[in-house]
């Protein structure tokens, strides 16, 4: 099987922002991958929300985010949906992030053949023709 998709051609959906996420989306367009973390317990909240999913509370801090982690699972698409649909071809993956969360996102600029489960990745952010930008991952 060939390489995947790569910047040029993976689309660059917009994404719905709400007040809790919109921290997330601004700092994408930086180039930087921000979470939110609870200030009682210090734990990660992924996917942002107003309160902390490990214990209830509504004190979050956004703090910038390493970038790296690990492939927990992935998949092929061979027929999407939505912006994807006319893409042929294109990884999603779990990431286990280094600070804690899982985070779903496409896979870009790889061999399928080496690719595997553990493998460790890095953010890279894919620009939108509309000050839009989304955080996908590539071998590390």
């Amino acid at each position: 099987m060939e390489d995947r998709q790569d910047v040029q051609t993976l689309p660059i959906p917009v994404p719905v922002v709400f007040p809790e996420t919109e921290p997330f989306w601004r700092n994408a367009r930086k180039g930087k991958l921000l979470l939110p973390f609870c200030r009682h317990c210090e734990k990660p909240v992924w996917y942002p929300k107003a309160f902390c999913n490990a214990c209830g509370h509504f004190e979050l801090d956004w703090r910038e985010a390493s970038g790296f982690g690990e492939i927990y699972s992935f998949t092929d698409v061979m027929k999407g949906e939505g912006a994807y649909r006319d893409t042929l071809g294109y990884s999603l993956a779990l990431i286990d992030l280094d600070e804690g969360v899982r985070m779903l996102s496409n896979l870009v600029d790889y061999s399928r053949e080496t690719l595997r489960i553990g493998q460790r990745v890095k953010v890279v952010f894919h620009n939108g023709s509309d000050d839009t930008a989304l955080p996908r991952f590539t071998p590390a």
